[in-house]
Parts: structure tokens; sequence; C-alpha cells
């Protein structure tokens, strides 16, 4: 049995150093560290360097700085903090920085101000175009998923819309009332002659009407303590100038001046008419003012922003540490996937999937190439008429899922008579007309068109004539009452956006897409779980769109050449599907 002297004899009091030579030390042979150093030696950081000067001190090497940076993404290490720890004590980090300390202003400095997201994307696609070559990537399709990831802000710092026209059209009710009340003030004392004054208008800001109704309808619903009414409508309020309340402001002061009022301040002293209204116009320029800041910062796609993040949106997540439903501020993450690795990242501040599609393609286009990308798999948040208008033209496939794919295989959706799916479709000199369930004909009425985000939505009205007497009518007409008998079954088709859907949904029946369907299920939500469960990525570290992106594609670049040290290493293969076709 040792003794305690055996230890004590081991260490020296006042110990400086460990007795052993730092160069028996080594890194494994097969850590990923040297993948990452295969792949560094055949990049182009003309971008980065670009982004240095010549002049003044030499600091650190900015390919080392990128290097120790995307190791500890790799490493799924993301504070700056830890990192300079790590290039401090860990084996790998010691040996990418030479022994070099790097300090977290130095790290700070580097991805917040000299590292882009230009740089980063051009980076990545420098190697993405490695793994072409060496057969691991097509660049001809894309498997696309999103998800939220909280923002660093503040729970509780949000600003709603529906607030802000809440408490606006009050604010608009009063300015309108101090507009009246400076007119009486200049009508009973005879400035407006005596100085050359005018009556003042109060502008007038388009939609204000319909907002004052439906606060109206808020106020009434209160009493009876029933849910409040979604209150979301965007209003335009650039006529609507805090500088027309000011013009009145300095009229008062012109009038003051001339007549030797004072105004005063402080406690027991009486305050003159005119300072009183000077100040109520005061009040409500500033609250004006505030409300068109917080207008300009939300724009018109949202409808909330936190205060200490302002790019970032209030989200449902699934994340919910009250159990109630709560919103928190949040970004939208969108991935591109092709077998397993990550060709693209974009953030955005859109709850919805709908608008991230086409900004993803367009920078598949830009990097690979116009014709390059031939298929496109993503799920039903992504079907839209613009989307799969935008795939067609572009010659892709689309392998998008339907938002009622699952409806659709229901009894009740196939044996509703009031759906035109369900009726025959017949065709007599040209003229298209259906035939519905009790055998009468419904024929073309008029062509109507709508401007939809960019583009024309076309659509086709088809009525019936007569529906009297049809036992079929409660079933048929939507939202059948039978206070108003007389009413004639009309139907509105977009043709064009039917025919896109249901050649996406034979794209999704086929041998193709649904293998394709078991590679995004596998393959992104994949991503999700590791970022999510495995590493706990579920807030980001920074605020701002723009370095929010950053702080993911580090992240993301760090996940491809790990996924690359394992293809290398016989670790992973290419996912070739199931072979059962029932497992979809």
């Amino acid at each position: 049995m040792l003794k305690q002297d055996y230890y004590n004899d081991f260490f020296e009091f006042g110990q400086q150093k460990m007795n052993f030579s730092f160069f028996e030390l080594h890194v494994p042979d097969d850590d990923p560290v040297y993948t990452l150093k295969k792949v560094m030696e055949d990049l182009d950081f003309s971008g980065l360097l670009a982004c240095y000067s010549d002049k003044g001190r030499t600091g650190y090497n900015p390919i080392m700085m990128y290097a120790v940076v995307t190791y500890a993404n790799m490493r799924g290490v993301r504070a700056v903090d830890r990192i300079v720890e790590l290039c401090e004590r860990d084996l790998a980090f010691i040996w990418l920085t030479k022994g070099q300390k790097p300090r977290r202003d130095a790290f700070y400095d580097f991805k917040g101000k000299k590292l882009t997201g230009e740089v980063l994307d051009e980076l990545n696609y420098q190697f993405l175009r490695r793994l072409k070559k060496e057969g691991l990537l097509t660049l001809k399709e894309l498997f696309i998923d999103g998800t939220k990831i909280e923002a660093n802000a503040n729970r509780y710092t949000f600003v709603w819309r529906g607030t802000l026209n809440y408490h606006l059209a009050g604010l608009l009710d009063t300015i309108d009332a101090l507009y009246g009340k400076y007119n009486a003030f200049l009508h009973e004392n005879g400035y407006g002659p005596k100085y050359d004054l005018g009556d003042a208008r109060m502008f007038v800001i388009e939609g204000m009407e319909k907002v004052r109704r439906v606060i109206e309808k808020n106020r009434k619903r209160k009493l009876t303590k029933h849910k409040k009414l979604p209150n979301n409508t965007i209003l335009e309020i650039d006529n609507c100038s805090p500088l027309e309340i000011l013009k009145l402001q300095r009229n008062l002061i012109r009038i003051a001046q001339g007549e030797g009022i004072e105004f005063v301040q402080g406690k027991g002293k009486y305050k003159p008419e005119i300072q009183k209204l000077y100040e109520e116009l005061e009040e409500c320029g500033t609250r004006l003012m505030g409300y068109k800041d917080c207008f300009e910062i939300m724009g018109k796609d949202r409808n909330s922003d936190s205060k200490t993040d302002l790019e970032a949106t209030f989200m449902r997540m699934k994340e919910d540490h009250m159990l109630n439903g709560q919103l928190k501020p949040a970004y939208n993450v969108q991935i591109a996937v092709e077998n397993y690795f990550i060709m693209h990242g974009y953030v955005s501040n859109d709850r919805t999937d709908y608008n991230t599609l086409i900004p993803v393609l367009e920078k598949h286009r830009k990097a690979f190439g116009e014709n390059c990308l031939k298929e496109v798999t993503a799920d039903s948040g992504y079907c839209s008429e613009k989307n799969l208008l935008y795939l067609k033209r572009n010659g892709i496939t689309s392998y998008i899922k339907l938002q009622d794919h699952e409806k659709r295989k229901s009894r009740a959706y196939q044996e509703d008579i009031g759906k035109y799916s369900n009726m025959k479709y017949e065709v007599f000199e040209d003229e298209h007309y259906y035939v519905c369930h009790d055998g009468r004909e419904l024929r073309h009425i008029r062509t109507e068109k709508k401007e939809q985000d960019g583009y024309t939505q076309t659509i086709e009205v088809y009525g019936c004539a007569d529906c009297s007497g049809c036992e079929h009518k409660s079933k048929c007409l939507y939202r059948y009452k039978e206070e108003k008998p007389d009413r004639e079954k009309v139907m509105k088709i977009n043709e064009r956006w039917e025919e896109l859907k249901e050649e996406s949904n034979r794209n999704i029946q086929s041998e193709k897409g649904i293998l394709n369907r078991q590679i995004r299920s596998i393959q992104t939500e994949g991503h999700f779980g590791d970022i999510k469960e495995n590493e706990n990525f579920r807030r980001f570290h920074y605020r701002s769109a723009e370095k929010v992106y950053k702080e993911f594609m580090l992240y993301a670049i760090g996940r491809n050449i790990n996924k690359y040290h394992r293809f290398l290493h016989g670790e992973i293969q290419k996912y070739e599907g199931k072979k059962d076709p029932k497992t979809a």
C-alpha cells in the first residue's frame, strides 16, 4: 500500500512547471483539426485579407483567427471567452495559434468588423466546390427546412403593432382636439389677424377611420368581457408629421414674445393658457415621433419587434418555459442541405417560411450558376403560388408537399360535392364549365385579377344560373343557411395555382418524390436535432440580423467540416434511401 509521502514527493512546493517535455505531447492523428488544415490549404482568403489595412501595427494573422474560430465551432464552442481559454489550455488550439494567445478584444474585432457575411459565404462556397470535385455533392438538388432560434433579446421588451395602432388612434384624437383648441385660442384673443395667422388643419391619415371603428368595437367588447378583437392594420402615417405640430408651437412662441407673456417653471407658479397649450402640443409631438420611429423599425412586413434587438420578431416557439403559448423574440433560420452538408444559410425575421424560399434559391443560382439547380424538396410551409411559379419559370422540379396533403387523403375531402375537384369538367365549343352533383352547369362568369407580392393572380369565377330546388344545397354551398334560400353556387378558381399544385403533388407521389421526402426529413431535421438538442444551440449570442447570420454560418461551416472529416474516415456514407416505399 502506497503511503501519503509518495504523493508529496511527486510535487515540489511552489512548483511552477510540470516535469515533462512539451514535445512529447501531440494532437491525436484522427483529430478533426488536421481535416480543417487540409481544407484551409486550398481556400483563397483574398476576400478576408482585403478587409485588413497594411498600415499601422501588424495584428494577429486573419487566417489563423479564422481557423481558430472555425475549429471552435467544430467543437461546439461559440462563446469568445471560452475560445480565449482554449487557446491557452487546449493542445489543438495551441497548435493552430502556434503558441499565440489572442485576447477577447481581438476575437470581437475579427468577428464583428473584419469577417463579413459575404466573406463567410465565399469561403463556404469554395469548400462546397471542392466537395463537388470529390463527388460528395452534385449542387443540383436542395433539401430545405427552417427552425426558429431565440434572439439575444429580453423576453418582455415587445412592441406590438396592434398596441401602437390603438394608442396612436387615441393620440390623433387628442391632437385633433388640440387643433380645435389652438384655433379657438386665436379667435378668442384676436391673435389671428394681428399676427397674420390662419386656422390650422389637422393632417389626414389614410386608414384612420378603419382603425377607429376597430377600436370602438374593442371598447364595446371589453365591457362585455369578450376576447379583444385583433388590430394589426398597417397605418400609413407618412403625412402625419410632427413638424406640423412644431409650426403651431413656433406660432405660440411668436405670440408670447409679441404680447410679453413669459413661460414659467416650478411649483406655486401659475402657467398662462398659451404655455399650457404649447406644452400639450410638445407632449403630443414627442409621442407621435416615438410612434413613427416604432413603425419605421417594424416596417410593413412585421407586427412586432423587440426593444433590445430591433430586428428580432416575436414568434411562437416550441420551447415554452411558461407553458402558456408565450411569444419570444426570435429569428427564422433556414438551411439548404445536400448529402448532409449545409449548402446555404438564411436568417429572416419573417414568422412564416413562404418568403424565405426564393432568397435561398437565388443565393444558390448566384453562387453556382443560373442553370445548376434542378430539384427542390421542402415541406408544406413553403407551398405558395409565388414559390411554385418561380420554380416553374426557372426549370426547377418542385418536390414541395401541399398544405392540404394529408387532408386530401380523407374520405370527407374526396366526397365533398362542393369542391370543384369533385365535379365533372366539360368542354363544349372551346368553353369550359363544371357540372355539379345535381347535374347543373356552372359556367364562366368573369375573370378577376389581384396584385400579390410582385406578381398578378388571375382568378376565374364560375357560377350556376339557377340552384333553386336542389336538394344538395346544404352540402354544396359554403356556410349555407336556410335564411338565404335564393343563394346560387359560385366558385372562384385560380387555375394557374391549381395546376402548379397538381404538378407538385404528382412529383411528391412518385418514387423519386418519396425518396426525396425521406432524405429531407432525415438530413434537415437531423441537423436541427443536433443543433438544438445535442449541442444546445437554442439562443444566439449576438444581436442584429447581420451578426446573427455570421454566428450561424460559422457554426454551419464548422458542421460541414466535421461531416467532411467523417466522410474521409468512413464514419458516414451518402444516404441512398430505404428500399420499402411504404415507409414514406
